[in-house]
């Protein structure tokens, strides 16, 4: 198992940005795939954005433009950088460590509200 701790999370009004950091306690080479996932008042837990050990990306629809995950290898952290952002975007999000084979770890989340 690995600890993540999230961070980077804040109060912002629509069209702006945060920069969302994942710091895990060890090395993430060994890790398949990371991920940011993301929780709504009342909505379940939805994934954002993912990236493999081999820098392969996937997002939801809904952030595809706005949204970029990127890895600092040397930094054992993930990051998630979010442009443009909406009041939709408001939600508590996750970072997630997924090594096939072994449970998946989940950080303790970092609020982020988009409002004017």
């Amino acid at each position: 198992q690995v600890q993540l701790v999230e961070s980077g999370g804040g109060l912002v009004q629509p069209g702006g940005s945060l920069r969302l950091s994942c710091a895990a306690s060890r090395s993430i080479l060994s890790i398949n795939v990371m991920g940011w996932y993301r929780q709504a008042p009342g909505k379940e837990r939805e994934l954002v954005a993912s990236i493999t050990g081999r820098g392969s990306t996937n997002y939801a629809d809904s952030v595809k433009g706005r949204f970029i995950i990127f890895r600092d290898d040397a930094k054992n952290t993930v990051y998630l950088q979010m442009n443009s952002l909406k009041p939709e975007d408001t939600a508590v999000y996750y970072c997630n460590a997924h090594t096939y084979g072994l449970v998946p770890s989940w950080g303790q989340g970092t609020q982020v509200t988009v409002s004017s």
